[in-house]
């Protein structure tokens, strides 16, 4: 099948490179030439393991292209895709569908046979019959059907969330799109992966409603961390013991510094919106984005404890600033509130991240970057864990702790038990629900 991708950023790019590994003909339309330069040099331009080899795979195998030419795309396609941008509108939390509403007119004018226009965009209930609506009134004769197929992809696994899904959502309103969408995902129907097959509405409100409740079950087990600092009790115990229920599981039971990312603070803050104009108030989703803005303060306190109540012209090592590990993604990440706080007090950071600079030497001022966690600690008076990666989990923690100026941590992931922090040397060590040691009383 001939597949048009509009749109090139995380989940166009992702979908686009899988389908066309589906053995489909898949066209990625984009706007900006210079991402197109890249692409089409073979340059990724997001950090997605795996990504790089599987696009050059099937650009080498003639499936796949990449072309500022929406017209050319989408003339003659099955299926043409919206996976464009829906950020956060400012003002009202809203998202923002401009981007799709032009691609849905673009689209409209381009049509030339039957096609299925797929919107994999997150986007509010009501908004596929919205696009409909536009693609008639730029084209009256067009024949179309529109679908809605959400997307459930975690940055890190992507490609192994799209090939090995634990559900394909296809929201419809004909069963000619449904034999097209079929055919689409005809190699995951052939390995029996789920698809729910359902109404337009149904299909947009399920990636709400997930994001939402993952984004709860992370804001609740780091309200429990708090309360598990005053009590005294250890919140990897309490996770541990919460997620052996079958009816809870132990997924996003992770006590950290607050959840970020391109997806959790733009959906919850959606989800709020749409409720509030259907007259139905989102009370539990609102709550857990005050509470999550809460987190992300309280760790600045953290740190300022460990330094005894000031940063001002001590020097902060810190490990990770992307959301989470293997991702460049800054979007939302504790770190855009950690780090300023840091710098805005007087401290000299420096920061480690494998992918982080990409993005976040334009978005943290005023830092120093550096290659190596060793360097970065040496001579420092504290080390703040902010991102789990892979690189940060065995560390030396003696070598760190003997070349710091301060051998201090605030493990903001966890990642390490206290004790051994103890043993390697370290005064001072904080964590998220677990017991403190050394700070000033």
């Amino acid at each position: 099948m001939k597949i048009a991708m509009i749109g090139t950023g995380y989940v166009g790019l992702v979908s686009g490179v899988c389908f066309s590994d589906f053995g489909h003909e898949v066209i990625c339309v984009d706007k900006d030439p210079a991402k197109l330069a890249k692409l089409n040099a073979g340059d990724v331009p997001i950090y997605e393991p795996g990504l790089d080899d599987l696009m050059a795979k099937n650009v080498a195998a003639g499936r796949l292209t990449f072309s500022g030419n929406l017209a050319e795309a989408v003339a003659g396609a099955d299926a043409v895709f919206i996976a464009v941008g829906t950020p956060t509108r400012r003002g009202d939390g809203h998202a923002d569908l401009t981007y799709v509403m032009a691609a849905a007119t673009e689209i409209a004018q381009a049509l030339t046979d039957y096609a299925v226009v797929v919107t994999k965009s997150t986007v509010p209930v009501g908004t596929n019959a919205r696009v409909a609506e536009t693609i008639r009134a730029a084209n009256p004769d067009v024949d179309f059907d529109v679908a809605s197929n959400p997307e459930f992809l975690r940055e890190g696994a992507a490609i192994d969330d799209f090939m090995r899904p634990d559900r394909i959502v296809v929201g419809v309103e004909s069963d000619r799109a449904a034999e097209v969408m079929q055919a689409i995902y005809r190699p995951l129907y052939l390995r029996d992966f789920p698809v729910m097959t359902t109404d337009l509405e149904s299909a947009e409100m399920i990636k709400y409603a997930a994001n939402a409740f993952l984004a709860t079950k992370i804001t609740f087990i780091n309200e429990i961390a708090n309360l598990c600092e005053r009590t005294g009790a250890d919140v990897k115990m309490v996770s541990k013991g919460m997620g052996m229920d079958g009816r809870i599981g132990n997924k996003f039971l992770h006590a950290g510094p607050g959840y970020g990312g391109s997806c959790f603070p733009k959906d919850t803050s959606a989800l709020a919106r749409i409720g509030q104009e259907y007259g139905v108030p989102m009370q539990l989703t609102e709550t857990v984005i005050k509470v999550n803005e809460e987190t992300k303060r309280r760790m600045v306190d953290k740190v300022f404890d460990l330094c005894g109540g000031s940063v001002n012209g001590k020097t902060v090592a810190v490990l990770g600033v992307t959301f989470k590990p293997n991702t460049d993604d800054m979007r939302d990440a504790p770190s855009l509130t950690i780090v300023p706080a840091l710098v805005g007090k007087g401290a000299k950071v420096r920061v480690v991240d494998p992918q982080g600079a990409r993005e976040g030497e334009a978005l943290l001022p005023g830092v120093t970057w550096v290659e190596d966690v060793y360097e970065a600690a040496k001579g420092a008076d504290a080390v703040v864990i902010l991102t789990e990666w892979n690189e940060f989990r065995a560390l030396d923690l003696g070598r760190v702790a003997a070349d710091m100026a301060t051998p201090v941590m605030a493990d903001l992931r966890n990642i390490y038990n206290p004790d051994d922090a103890r043993a390697a040397g370290f005064t001072a060590y904080v964590s998220i629900g677990r017991k403190d040691y050394g700070l000033a009383e």
